[in-house]
């Protein structure tokens, strides 16, 4: 089957499909729509996959470049001769793709397209419904997400729920000697951008170091939210406490989960999170907020817990909570680490993808 892979932009996410697809039997290729604005993905495209030249790619998604990118895809969809396009997200990728006319499209929600629509106005929404009514099949990684779809006018029936997952060889439990031997550690990898919370994170943590001075902050990461969120820790005084790790390549990754006592996410909104899945891997117990997406990974005192969204009084005393209960957070992160086997194995759940490759083919 010739398949033409179509995405935002090169991430961590991207890399992964585009990795199993290339060890299928399928011909892909891989359409970027943009490039930029923040940091992507540093490993190549996967050998097997042929990553076309075309009018995107080059820059950032503006919309009015649409019926360029629209004549653009007709173009390579005449050149490829493709028996499927999988597309997302959806009020771009996919729009794009049920904008030119081709069927079948496997239109592919990436969380934050459907999960952010109430910041979003009437054309977002319009997008919404029109790409979903002309796809052929939806696909996303969370229940949450598929509701949200079927609300937009998705046929129930064609359908399919399957997390991402992640590699349970390269994020497992294993012992560190960055680990410090004292003192608790809490880590976030989560953008500083307002939808992941993290300025929530901070103003608990900052309730928490005053009290616990044995507590400090490892973040990852950085965005938009930066100067807020690092004055709040500033006058709050708890700078000293805080490791500010910034941007790190995806190979070094599992070494920073394996560095702390606690996982956090304080994400206002969110489909499968491929973090959380990353720290259950590692057998990292989860603290995360009680939205419905994080429901369906984390039970509350079974494997982490969770904590009313955007309250940071709640979220501080459950850190304060766990560092308490630190002689069974081993256990806890065992039923981490099964929960991940059971429900994150990527391996396993791309093969779900390819199925419904094949009932794409069948309309």
């Amino acid at each position: 089957m010739k398949i033409i892979y179509f995405s935002l932009d090169y991430t961590p996410h991207d890399h992964r499909f585009l990795s199993a697809l290339s060890e299928s039997e399928h011909q892909v290729y891989y359409v970027r729509l943009q490039r930029g604005p923040r940091q992507t993905e540093d490993r190549p495209v996967p050998a097997n996959i042929e990553q076309v030249l075309w009018e995107g790619g080059s820059d950032i998604f503006r919309w009015r470049d649409l019926p360029k990118y629209v004549l653009g895809l007709r173009r390579i969809i005449r050149r490829v001769k493709p028996d499927l396009i999988h597309a997302g997200p959806i009020q771009t990728c996919a729009l794009i793709a049920v904008l030119s006319g081709f069927r079948p499209i496997l239109t592919m929600s990436w969380g934050f397209d459907l999960m952010k629509d109430i910041y979003r106005g009437g054309w977002w929404r319009f997008a919404t419904r029109y790409t979903l009514k002309w796809s052929s099949y939806f696909t996303s990684d969370a229940h949450v997400t598929r509701d949200k779809a079927v609300e937009y006018g998705m046929n129930p029936a064609k359908t399919v729920v399957f997390p991402w997952g992640v590699d349970l060889n390269n994020f497992r439990p294993q012992t560190t000697d960055d680990r410090p031997s004292t003192g608790f550690t809490l880590f976030c990898n989560r953008s500083w951008e307002l939808n992941y919370g993290v300025d929530v994170l901070a103003r608990a943590f900052v309730k928490v170091a005053q009290q616990r001075p044995e507590v400090s902050l490892l973040l990852l990461s950085g965005g938009s939210q930066g100067p807020f969120i690092r004055q709040i820790l500033s006058t709050g005084g708890v700078l000293d406490q805080v490791t500010f790790a910034g941007q790190i390549s995806y190979a070094d990754l599992p070494r920073f989960y394996q560095m702390a006592d606690l996982y956090l996410s304080a994400s206002h909104v969110d489909g499968s999170s491929v973090s959380l899945m990353e720290a259950l891997a590692c057998g990292l117990p989860c603290l995360v907020s009680d939205i419905p997406a994080n429901r369906e990974w984390v039970r509350e005192g079974e494997n982490g817990w969770l904590f009313k969204d955007g309250d940071y009084d709640e979220l501080a005393a459950k850190i304060i909570q766990a560092l308490e209960l630190r002689e069974k957070l081993p256990e806890i992160g065992q039923r981490a680490r099964v929960t991940a086997e059971q429900k994150a194995d990527w391996p396993k759940n791309v093969k779900t993808l390819l199925e419904t490759y094949e009932k794409c083919q069948q309309l």
